[in-house]
Formats: C-alpha cells, sequence, structure tokens
C-alpha cells in the first residue's frame, strides 16, 4: 500500500443490459482470465432464470439478495503489547458492497448445481430468502464480531 496517497477510484460503467454499476461489478467479480463475454452469458442466464420469481424482478431480487448478504461488522486484527486481539469494527459501505458481492459468487462456486447460470440464480434466490451460504457467513462474521466485543475498546 502506498503511503504517498492514496489509489484512485476507476469509474466503472454501468452495465448494457440493465443499466446498473452493480450488476457490472458483480460480472466483474465473476469474471476469470479476462474473459467478460462469458461472465456476462453466466449473469444474464441466471438473471433470466430468476425472472418473476417471487413476483419480483430479477434486479430487485439481487439487489435484495445483496442487501442481505451484507455485512455490518466484521473483526479486524490489532497488535497490542506482543498479543493479536480480533476487533470488531464497522464496514464501510463499499466494502460492505464489495464483501457481498464476493460472499455471494464464492458461495455459488461451492453449490452442487451443474452449470454456473444455475448456481447463481439458486444462490440469489437463497439469499434473498435470508439463507444459503452467502447469508450463513454473514452471520458467522457478525457472531464472531459479537464474541470479541470485550476487545472493542482497543479500535482506535
Amino acid at each position: 500500500m502506498s503511503r504517498r496517497r492514496a489509489a484512485e477510484k476507476r469509474e466503472i460503467l454501468k452495465d448494457p443490459k440493465y443499466g446498473d454499476v452493480v450488476v457490472t461489478k458483480f460480472m466483474n467479480c465473476l469474471m476469470y482470465d479476462g474473459k467478460k463475454s462469458v461472465s456476462e452469458k453466466i449473469l444474464y442466464g441466471a438473471f433470466d432464470r430468476i425472472d418473476g420469481k417471487n413476483g419480483k424482478s430479477c434486479l430487485e431480487l439481487f439487489a435484495e439478495a445483496l442487501g442481505k448478504v451484507r455485512p455490518s461488522l466484521e473483526v479486524r486484527s490489532r497488535r497490542v503489547g506482543g498479543a493479536t486481539y480480533q476487533i470488531p469494527t464497522e464496514v464501510a459501505p463499499n466494502r460492505a458492497q464489495a464483501l457481498s458481492i464476493r460472499w455471494l459468487i464464492k458461495a455459488a462456486r461451492a453449490r452442487s448445481e451443474k452449470t454456473m447460470e444455475e448456481k447463481i440464480a439458486a444462490e440469489i434466490l437463497d439469499a434473498s430468502a435470508e439463507k444459503g451460504g452467502a447469508v450463513k457467513k454473514r452471520e458467522d462474521t457478525y457472531k464472531m464480531a459479537e464474541a470479541n466485543r470485550a476487545f472493542a475498546h482497543y479500535r482506535w
């Protein structure tokens, strides 16, 4: 990490089909080896599968799923006098969004469905219903932060 100045944020273009920046971020995290067209096909296919389920559009379900996976607290390691403590801290909005995207993709990849399209569609539906691997990860992170609340006074 540079000590001189903070890295400048690059502007992410809106998604061509839905006109949403978050969809583009999700697509970029899903991508392997720079093959954006493949990740685009996967995500659009997953959106086609979940469109109309629960009486909502695919973007509404996607936003709802990301909102339910988004963490509010996390633990950070801090070294104080030779001992390392796990200190609970609040999560910044940008980081919370990045974590929720990452957790959704990781949980989808761990699923047992046949294609990645099916995996992502199922994980988005599960997350919007507050179940699935990504929601479990958020709950585990929150429990870890709550368990280490005694060390919150080391935060600065």
